[in-house]
């Protein structure tokens, strides 16, 4: 091999992916390549791919993805968020399903309180029945005179 050749092979086109911080890649490749990462080895939670590919001019691009490993069960965890700020005694509900378990509905749906837009949607719909009966039900004519139906009240115009 002459020192062309050996220059040329230096400036090689190549793909290195690093995981995390590790100094050493996890694959080294010639582009272009398809890459498949088993995440079963990875604990649970946030990881980065650091991705180098070098031209042939010995330029150097550098691509950075963060990811998140959830091979574990899926945990929900119902009546405290994220950074919230309690007193007192703080009652919660903890669940937790993973998708290679045998299919149980009361553990697969984690139950949570209705939300309040449900119950005002709920107010505002028996509060707009309980109206439309007041004002614009008209009662057939046969029970037109009966003493629970009284014409010329307020609200009956």
């Amino acid at each position: 091999m002459n020192d062309k050749e050996i220059a040329g092979a230096a400036e090689e086109s190549r793909i290195r992916i690093y995981l995390d911080d590790k100094p050493e890649p996890i694959a080294d490749y010639t582009p272009p390549v398809a890459v498949k990462l088993d995440t079963h080895a990875l604990p649970d939670g946030r990881h980065r791919l650091r991705i180098e590919a070098r031209s042939h001019g010995g330029r150097v691009g550098v691509r950075e993805l963060p990811f998140q490993v959830r091979n574990g069960p899926g945990i929900t965890v119902t009546g405290i968020r994220a950074d919230a700020i309690v007193h007192g005694d703080v009652d919660f509900t903890v669940n937790a399903f993973g998708a290679e378990e045998r299919f149980e509905p009361r553990r697969a749906e984690s139950p949570s309180p209705i939300p309040v837009w449900l119950w005002v949607l709920f107010l505002v719909i028996v509060a707009w029945a309980a109206w439309y009966v007041a004002v614009l039900w008209q009662p057939p004519a046969p029970y037109d005179n009966t003493p629970t139906y009284v014409h010329g009240t307020w609200w009956q115009h």
